[in-house]
């Protein structure tokens, strides 16, 4: 039952995920699902190490360039382009961390910041030779099968997302439950009294950072193979506050936020545009209202009424169990 008790939120997330597969084209469910592993590493830092990161597109151009470097010059398979998407977010994660976690609150907002248009420029002119400038890298011909699930398919691309996914939300789950994500928190809310208790504050938020920005890294590996090409425009600075809007949309620090709020944006995204050109004033207006409403988000205001509505058809199960048994 522990177990269980465990597992079954997970579970009956990715289960309306998959759900939603049934009523919602293959494309946005992918974009879903890549979109909200890419808004948990943001999510995980705001909420839970207190960092506000306008960085994360350029882990993600590191995760993307990473794989699409080895699928353009070097190889075919998908598996192992991902793998070095990871690997490339985890090098330069471990590269700028140490510097970049020394500072707080809006230094380390501007330092990534600053990341992101680098890593921009470095793709959009200084490197152009290697990745075409904004033409981009186009390898989507270049992918061969892959054993198991060929995810060069978009159908099997989204059985492998979904997998993954739910790899990545079992692993935060955990993180969540244990001491380290206490002292994530802790470094957020009491540093003092953590550093009192024998921790380093310092090497918590640096093994945090690293995690973060990995997982940003492995979404842009996987948007690389699933798109088949990259271009200095994933990492955007105009596309900088992209996760940071999603994580207040859905709910700061909470575990399903990002998945709640990836397919509001998403949703709104794809459905405003069409009738509304500056669909992004509408997100504005939006954001404004749950700021003011108490910073919940979307999945932090469900999530007390579904817990309410639970245990009260739990009580009422119950009281109808004993009335049966009694007579």
């Amino acid at each position: 039952m522990n177990v269980l008790r465990w597992w079954w939120g997970l579970l009956l997330a990715f289960a309306l995920l998959a759900l939603l597969r049934v009523f919602l084209p293959l494309p946005f469910a992918n974009e879903i699902i890549i979109f909200s592993i890419y808004v948990i590493g943001c999510n995980f830092l705001l909420g839970r190490v207190g960092f506000i990161s306008f960085g994360q597109p350029a882990y993600l151009a590191v995760g993307a360039y990473g794989a699409a470097f080895y699928l353009y010059y070097f190889g075919t398979n998908a598996y192992v382009g991902i793998l070095i998407g990871i690997a490339a977010g985890i090098i330069v994660s471990l590269a700028v961390g140490p510097l970049f976690v020394r500072l707080r609150s809006d230094y380390f907002a501007l330092v990534n910041l600053a990341l992101a248009v680098i890593i921009y420029y470095l793709m959009q002119k200084v490197l152009a030779d290697i990745t075409h400038g904004d033409n981009g890298l186009w390898f989507l011909t270049n992918l061969s099968s892959t054993p198991v699930l060929d995810i060069s398919r978009p159908d099997q691309f989204f059985i492998f997302a979904f997998l993954v996914g739910f790899a990545v939300w079992a692993f935060y789950k955990y993180i969540d439950d244990s001491i380290f994500g206490a002292c994530c928190l802790a470094t957020k809310i009491n540093e003092d009294k953590l550093r009192f208790l024998g921790y380093s504050s310092f090497n918590i938020r640096l093994l945090a950072f690293v995690i973060a920005n990995t997982t940003t890294a492995l979404a842009g590996a996987m948007y690389a193979v699933y798109l088949g090409f990259v271009s200095p425009e994933i990492t955007s600075p105009a596309r900088v506050a992209d996760p940071v809007v999603v994580t207040i949309l859905g709910g700061v620090g909470s575990l399903y936020g990002p998945i709640v709020g990836s397919i509001a944006y998403t949703g709104m995204k794809d459905l405003l545009s069409k009738t509304f050109g500056n669909w992004e004033l509408i997100i504005g207006f939006l954001l404004v209202f749950i700021m003011l409403a108490g910073e919940k988000g979307i999945w932090g205001t469900l999530e007390p009424l579904l817990k309410k509505a639970f245990l009260r058809a739990r009580a009422t199960g119950d009281a109808a169990d004993r009335g049966g048994s009694s007579r």
